[in-house]
């Protein structure tokens, strides 16, 4: 293990983002553990989790400040510590959540929901400080990818050496650990889906689009896309997409419900809805459009705020709605499988991915929220 400090520049949260309270610092590392790593970040992908984290009141256990955000990184390993054989200095690594290895669920292969998923990801630890003396958490999904070095679990970590065959690349894969693993696993891991299915995909960030992706690879008999950007709307045709729904200027959610099912078989509505965006108004729609047993997947953060569900006709229509987590993926086996995609030309991931430089992550965050061209915003150190 190395005696000498690490120094790289991280941005670091020290308040909300709405605040205007996230900016670039110098930054230390602490020494690693035996079962941790030292990456050099190419890339990381910019998720709406982070802002779920990084846009909140202090209040603990898992919002606090000052921390180091980012949980979809890509880079190279600088060093690794005496009991870590998932990589050696050198390899290219593609970076997801952490979790326990131990748990039954893990042991089932169900990392996603170990049973202390929120204690690893969100808690963190001390990580990096600020000229040496502000202390800053690091540890964010085992990785903290908003650094341009840094503390990484061995447990977060797929070694990509048999992956991939460029720095390019490198960059574009960055995003596959979280958001488009999420969106496109709960379709291929989750949903039972076939061809007889018709899916409904509400919100069409990377998530939705990714969805849409793995929806077309499944071979599905339609899929609907719902967006209220009619840029996105017409991406998502072009990446596999049967019909779009475009819910701008739409007064009352419950207006769409006719049209929703209108784009299915007898006007039954979907067979599997998914929701990526948290909204209550629309999850209760979509609950309400899904067919007779059908299913509907909750994806999108949508914090403490309820869904209202009326027992009966929930009861008698044998729906079922379905929480899920990274897309019910083991990421060592599901990254290389969507890696496989993207060189069969079915998971163009560069059609809605768009690289910033580290400096202007700003500009990224803003994008993300505003800009048709940016779904899945990259930051590259």
């Amino acid at each position: 293990m190395s005696s000498e400090a690490h120094r790289g520049r991280a941005i670091v949260s020290r308040g909300p983002n709405k605040e205007g309270q996230w900016a670039i610092e110098d930054v230390t590392l602490r020494p690693i553990k035996d079962n941790e790593l030292v990456v050099q970040m190419v890339a990381s992908g910019i998720c709406h989790t982070d802002f779920y984290f990084g846009d909140a009141e202090p209040a603990e256990p898992y919002m606090f400040y000052p921390r180091v955000l980012g949980h979809e990184g890509s880079g190279r390993v600088v060093e690794v510590g005496s009991k870590v054989t998932v990589a050696k200095p050198g390899d290219p690594v593609l970076l997801s959540f952490d979790s326990c290895q131990n748990c039954q669920l893990c042991r089932d292969q169900f990392p996603s929901y170990c049973t202390a998923f929120n204690s690893i990801n969100f808690r963190g630890n001390e990580c990096f400080s600020s000229d040496g003396k502000d202390q800053i958490f690091g540890s964010f999904f085992g990785q903290s990818s908003f650094a341009s070095l840094s503390v990484v679990s061995e447990k977060s970590v797929v070694n990509a050496k048999d992956l991939i065959r460029s720095d390019d690349e490198l960059k574009l894969f960055a995003p596959l650990g979280c958001g488009i693993q999420t969106g496109s696993g709960t379709i291929w891991n989750a949903s039972d889906s076939g061809p007889n299915d018709e899916v409904a995909v509400i919100g069409l960030g990377g998530v939705g689009l990714s969805a849409v992706m793995a929806a077309k690879i499944k071979g599905v008999k339609s899929i609907i896309a719902i967006d209220r950007v009619p840029e996105r709307i017409q991406l998502a045709k072009e990446l596999g997409a049967t019909h779009g729904i475009d819910t701008f200027g739409i007064r009352h959610m419950k207006d769409i419900i006719g049209e929703v099912q209108s784009c299915t078989d007898e006007n039954l509505g979907p067979t599997i809805t998914i929701d990526t965006t948290g909204i209550p108004s629309l999850v209760e729609t979509a609950i309400d459009f899904t067919r007779t047993k059908g299913k509907i997947f909750q994806v999108g953060t949508g914090g403490m705020q309820e869904v209202k569900i009326t027992m009966q006709p929930f009861m008698a229509s044998g729906k079922s709605y379905i929480g899920a987590i990274e897309g019910n993926a083991t990421p060592s086996k599901y990254v290389p499988q969507m890696i496989q995609w993207y060189r069969e030309g079915k998971f163009p991931l560069e059609k809605f991915v768009k690289f910033y430089k580290a400096e202007d992550f700003k500009k990224g965050i803003e994008d993300m929220h505003h800009a048709a061209d940016a779904v899945k915003p990259v930051i590259v150190w």
